[in-house]
Parts: C-alpha cells; structure tokens; sequence
C-alpha cells in the first residue's frame, strides 16, 4: 500500500525517556526512523520524507532529546549514547511498532549504529551516512582528541568538552556561526585543502575563525538557515553540545560490547570530501568485520558532509533501494511480509 506523497507532514509528540520527543512523519507502510546530527534537527530530512513515503514506508524525523521541540534534560549526563537509544526504542514502541530501520547522519549514524547494536530485536536494519560505524572499545576517546591538532591548536571536539565553552562563541550570533558551520563543512564552499583547517581552533581562539566567508552552501537556503538558527535561538545550544561531553561515559557504558558487529542489514553513504568519512576510512576497511551484512556502500564524489541535503536525490535513490532490498514490500498495518 503506497501513501499519497503529496500528504501533508505530520507533526506529534510521544512520551519517551527523555519526556517528549517531537516527531514529523509521512507516508505509511514500513517503519524508517531517520535520526539527524549536529547541529541539525528533523529538518536536516525535509528531502527524504515526502521520497520515502512515496516509495512506500512510513518515514518518521525526530528531533533527538536536547533539540528543536523534544525535551531537554538538564543534567549533562542525560545526553549519555544509552539514553538515546531508550529514547528511539520508545519512539518505535509509541508510534505502535515492533520493528523499524533507522538510518541516521553524523552523531544520528553513531546514534542509529548503536540503537542497532543494542536492540537488534527492535532495529531489523541500519543506514549510516557520513559517519562509519566503529565498534565500541578502542583508547579513552577525550585521551584520543586530546593528541590530535599538535601544539597551538585544539580540535573541535575537545574545544565542545568545557560546559559553557562553545555557548559563549555561538550564542551572541547563531545564525551565523551556523552559516559558517555548514559553509566549512559543505562541498561547495569548504577551505581549500591550503586553508586553515576549520575543525581546530587556535589556542585562545574560537572555532569560527576557520569558517569561510562568502556565500551560503548551494543547498542551504535562506529561510533554511532561519528554521535552524530560529530553532538554537529559542533553545540554546547546551543540550546539542552535551552528546559531545558524554563520549568518556559511552565509552563505559559500552566496554561490554567491546568490538562487537552490527549483525543486521546495513547501508552505508559517505561523501568524498567529508573529513568524518575519510577520518575514519579504517572503520570502512573493516565493514567485512564490523558490518557483515553490509549490503550497500556507497562514497558520492564531489560531496561534503550535509550529504542528504548537499545530494539529496541520490541519496534518496540509494536509500529507497537499499530499503526495497531489506525493508520488504509494504504491507497492510505498516509492517513488512514475511
């Protein structure tokens, strides 16, 4: 059964772990939980929703806990990797499902990976974009981004850690520090590779520094960038940060699975020009491992990291495939045949 793509989007909210989740959905058939990043939202989907219930499933963007209209703990470590996972299994459990495929991006596709690591009894199949998947374990990871940028400059990641740190930079001016994120980050308008590296700040400096200056990214658009910056101006950016100052106590939470494979059907889409997936080019190397069912992997030439909105038609096309392949045909109810 094929919803009608032209279906207006449906916005809710459902109880969850974090208190309120808020949710836009299209289409019926199949339940695919589409899972966004930093510093995104549900909008970061806006281009998959109406292709996928068109294709036949029941797409459903949220809003991760500490953004956009979902609830936001106060306590950092709320924002603990095993607190987002309770909060997509609820998601699923509330929208009256058993199962689902989540597909995530950025800190999404880590979110997502996990959500499937966990409960492979709720998440039958898992897309990654720009982000790999990389087994837990490995060293303390603020020991690891603490030994990356050398002498007189700090990586990103490390420059989140400090409560407050990052706030006092974006806040005075989030429209645009968001322009210049996703300018520094996106194909069209990134540094060339003899510019300054925009994903590490000078000692004493801020992140913004390295964000170039001119024109919005081809697939941002003006009142794109007023949704986004209308969204971090009412609720600050403290609960998006705080998934960066949970890394050490994932890294615990997760000693148990050390290593462990994703065991269900993955899809994994990267860009060629995003440092996220060239960073972590081993874990790609080690999918036959890690992802032995990994049944799709695909590297878009010429594309940043905002891959879903920077080519949005392919990845749509990759993605209702991939789905057609894994997900099974629709059926009455909103589940899969058998």
């Amino acid at each position: 059964m094929r919803s009608d793509p032209s279906t207006a989007l449906r916005h809710r909210t459902v109880e969850a772990p974090a208190g309120r989740l808020h949710l836009v959905e299209q289409g019926t058939g199949p339940l695919v939980l589409l899972v966004h990043g930093f510093p995104e939202s549900w909008y970061s989907w806006r281009r998959q929703l109406p292709a996928l219930a068109a294709a036949g499933y029941r797409a459903v963007a949220i809003d991760v806990r500490g953004y956009g209209r979902s609830s936001k703990p106060a306590r950092t470590d709320a924002y603990r990797m095993l607190d987002l996972v309770a909060d997509n299994v609820a998601l699923v459990h509330a929208l009256g499902e058993e199962s689902a495929v989540v597909v995530g991006h950025d800190w999404g596709s880590t979110i997502a990976a996990t959500s499937a690591l966990l409960h492979p009894e709720v998440f039958r199949a898992v897309g990654l974009l720009s982000v790999p998947y990389a087994p837990p374990g490995g060293p303390r990871p603020t020991d690891v981004f603490g030994r990356i940028g050398g002498p007189g400059q700090e990586f990103y990641v490390s420059y989140f850690q400090e409560p407050g740190r990052a706030e006092r930079e974006i806040e005075p001016d989030v429209r645009g520090w968001l322009a210049g994120f996703y300018a520094a980050l996106s194909a069209d308008t990134m540094p060339a590779e003899d510019e300054p590296d925009p994903h590490f700040v000078v000692r004493g400096g801020r992140l913004r520094d390295r964000f170039p200056a001119g024109p919005l990214p081809a697939w941002l658009g003006e009142d794109d960038l007023d949704v986004y910056a209308g969204e971090f101006e009412r609720t600050g950016l403290t609960g998006a940060l705080n998934r960066y100052r949970n890394m050490d106590r994932d890294w615990e939470d997760l000693a148990p699975h050390r290593g462990a494979p994703i065991r269900q059907p993955a899809l994994f889409i990267g860009g060629a020009l995003d440092a996220s997936t060239t960073w972590m080019s081993d874990a790609i190397d080690a999918y036959p491992t890690t992802l032995p069912r990994l049944s799709a992997s695909h590297i878009l030439e010429g594309c940043g990291h905002w891959i879903q909105q920077e080519r949005p038609d392919e990845v749509n096309d990759l993605l209702t495939d991939w789905l057609a392949t894994e997900a099974g045909p629709c059926s009455a109810g909103g589940r899969p045949h058998a």
